[in-house]
Formats: C-alpha cells, sequence, structure tokens
C-alpha cells in the first residue's frame, strides 16, 4: 500500500528562501521514501516526529544548506509522501528505513537530527547502526530506555503522554484523528506549543497531510509497538538492545515549556552516550523548538555541527 499521487500538492511544498528545494523518492528497506533536499556537502538528515512530516523542518533546510550542508529532511514510513506499508513501524525497522536513506542518498554517513518519535528513531539508528550515524541530534525525546521507565514509572509523564495511551485501541483513534478535517491534529500542534504559537497556515498543513487516507492509523502504529510490546519478548528485546551506548556526540535539545515530555525525563540520557553529550534547554519553549524559535535552534545545531570538538 503505497501513498496515492494526489498527496503529491500536499506534500510537496515549497518553502521559504527554498528555491533550490528539490523533492524526489528514493528506495531504502523495501519500500519508497520521499525526501525533500537543498545544499551541498555533508549529510545532514532530519526526522519529523508526530503529527507531522518533512515539512516541519522547513527552516532548518535552509540555514544548514547555507551553512555548507547537503540537508535532506525525510518523510517517516506511512507518512506525508512515504510509502504506507501494512506493517514495520517497530523503532528497529523504522531505524533501518533511516540508515538505509542514507546509503541509497550515497553518502557513507549522517548527521541525524531528529524531533519527537523522530528523536527516538534516530536514539536507535545510532545504537543499531553506529557506522553510519556521524553526529546525533535529539529534540523533544529521552533515550528510549529512559522514556520505557518514565511511562512506566513516572505518573506525571504518563499522564502528559496521555495521547500515547489514548492510541491502544482499535480504530478509533484514528477516526478521532481524521475528524473535522483532523482538527485534533490542530489542537495538538497548539496545546504542545509554547507561548509562541503556530501560525493557523502552519497548522492547515499538518491537518491537510494527516487527512491523507491510511496516514493517521500508520502514524500511530509505531506508539501501538512501543506500548503494547512493553511486556512482550521483541519489546524486551529491543529495550536490551538499546543498552548499547551512542558512541557519537550527541546535542539534546529540549524546551523547558514541553507539556508533553517532562524536563527529567529527557534529562539523563547521557546515561547512554559514551561520546562527547552536550545538553540544551531552552526557556520559554514548548515541544517544537525548531518551530517555536527556529532561528534560535539552527544556530544551535550549526554551531554543534561545525565545533571540531563539542565539549561534554
Amino acid at each position: 500500500m503505497t501513498a496515492p499521487d494526489s498527496t503529491t500538492s500536499v506534500v510537496r511544498l515549497d518553502i521559504p528562501g527554498g528555491k533550490e528545494l528539490a523533492h524526489r523518492d528514493v528506495a531504502a528497506n523495501g519500500a519508497r521514501f520521499h525526501i525533500a533536499e537543498m545544499g551541498d556537502g555533508p549529510l545532514v538528515l532530519l526526522l519529523h516526529g508526530f503529527p507531522q512530516f518533512w515539512w516541519t523542518w522547513r527552516h532548518q533546510l535552509p540555514a544548514l544548506a547555507e551553512a555548507g550542508f547537503r540537508a535532506v529532511a525525510m518523510d517517516l514510513r506511512g507518512v506525508g509522501g512515504s510509502d504506507r506499508t501494512p506493517r514495520g513501524y517497530d523503532p528497529a525497522n523504522l531505524a533501518l528505513d533511516i540508515t538505509g536513506v542514507i546509503r541509497s542518498l550515497g553518502e557513507p554517513d549522517a548527521a541525524l537530527v531528529g524531533h519527537d518519535l523522530g528523536g527516538y528513531l534516530a536514539w536507535t539508528a545510532a545504537a543499531m547502526r553506529p557506522k553510519l550515524v556521524r553526529r546525533l541530534a535529539v529534540s523533544s525525546m529521552p533515550h528510549p530506555r529512559r522514556w520505557r521507565s518514565a511511562m512506566l514509572a513516572d505518573v506525571k509523564q504518563s499522564t502528559r503522554s496521555s495521547h500515547i495511551w489514548n492510541f491502544q485501541p482499535p480504530w478509533l483513534p484514528e477516526r478521532r484523528l481524521m475528524a473535522d478535517d483532523a482538527a485534533l491534529v490542530g489542537r495538538m500542534i497548539r496545546d504542545w506549543s509554547g507561548p509562541r504559537l503556530p501560525e493557523d497556515d502552519a497548522v492547515a498543513v499538518y491537518q491537510r497531510a494527516m487527512s491523507i487516507p491510511s496516514t493517521a492509523h500508520c502514524s500511530i502504529e509505531p506508539y501501538r509497538w512501543m506500548v503494547r510490546s512493553m511486556a512482550r519478548p521483541d519489546g524486551i528485546q529491543f529495550n536490551r538492545r538499546m543498552k548499547m551506548p551512542v558512541r557519537v556526540p550527541t546535542l539534546h535539545l529540549h524546551g523547558s515549556l514541553d507539556p508533553v515530555m517532562r524536563t527529567r525525563s529527557a534529562a539523563g540520557s547521557g546515561e547512554y552516550v559514551e561520546a562527547p553529550y552536550r545538553w540544551r534547554l531552552y526557556d520559554g519553549l514548548g515541544h517544537f523548538p525548531h518551530e517555536e524559535d527556529p532561528v534560535a535552534f539552527s544556530a544551535e545545531l550549526i554551531n554543534w555541527l561545525n565545533d571540531p570538538e563539542p565539549d561534554r
């Protein structure tokens, strides 16, 4: 099952200052993935979270390209212009999608930049395929083992992530996401942002993307796996596998007002990094720091990417 051609006008959008932005599809890990790219230089692969798609990186793409990087934002499996497959939404397979895209782009490695679910998968890819990850930057998401322990042991974190628990029943969550032109997506993005609320036009873009057939179901499937697998052998095995430390320089970004992920849940992820680890807390920002203050976020990211010896 693949994304229909009618999604092109919804997904393949222009961005401010993105005259050189190119859209194309690449094959990886048995599926087809839509990417948006611009610039030349070392590869920086940008991974979106829920409930968004590649367009969330519209500010970082031109900033990275201008700074001398090959900036590529991909749509994760089941989202945007990428294939909507009937299965394959566990984090290990989604991480192989990401590393497969790196290889399909003809690059030896990449700096991964992930937000929310994209950050969870970036952590996973860095542990599973360390030779393909040059550096790691994660926003608004703790290390997978920290996420699991916080969801199980911290009542406040579990409450903040109530949407994940609400995704577990069959069919009904998809219907809620799709209802009234994906109005719930708009409420989530506004509620999860800090004081700098997104523009209505931007929210409408995400609502239209979620309204593409099968997107709601595919967007929810990774969260179903993350919860339902906690007591299953595959989930226990994945959690053990994530004990493998990250051995590349890591930048961890977080908004102090994030209503979805507590700061104390994200902090401490450096325990799983055996390399320079930099923690950056943005005062006054919520769950989407790269959109709420794109100038500060891009500057922090680019300065860190250019730093030959990032400190701890």
